[in-house]
């Protein structure tokens, strides 16, 4: 399955949404986004992931490394999902305790806009 990438401004926020599925494949399309986006200036990314299908390690890998990135720059990085699946691979990896995760963008905003990044 194909990946898409779609990119808009809420607030002082960056919205990535992304869909289909985050593989190997896949994956270096959404590092490259990222990048873009955090060289670009963006400092408050939240990447919706509720189009998502698939989300394997290299994926994981993709975000954990936006973070880092985003931390350096003096940002933050919030996630949107609200599918089990997802949310139980985010369980396993103990990565739900790294990523501020909403079951949606209006909550992602509303929480990292109330107070001190993630």
């Amino acid at each position: 399955m194909e990946l898409s990438l779609a990119t808009r401004t809420v607030a002082e926020h960056t919205v990535l949404e992304v869909g289909g599925e985050v593989d190997v494949y896949t994956a270096p399309r959404l590092r490259e986004r990222l990048v873009e986006l955090v060289d670009g200036g963006a400092r408050k990314v939240v990447v919706d992931l509720g189009r998502v299908d698939f989300l394997d390690s290299t994926g994981l890998g993709v975000l954990v490394g936006a973070l880092k990135r985003l931390r350096a720059a003096g940002g933050g990085l919030d996630l949107v999902c609200d599918k089990e699946p997802l949310l139980k691979i985010f369980r396993i990896t103990a990565l739900d305790q790294v990523f501020p995760i909403h079951p949606s963008v209006d909550a992602a905003i509303a929480a990292t806009s109330d107070g001190p990044e993630a």
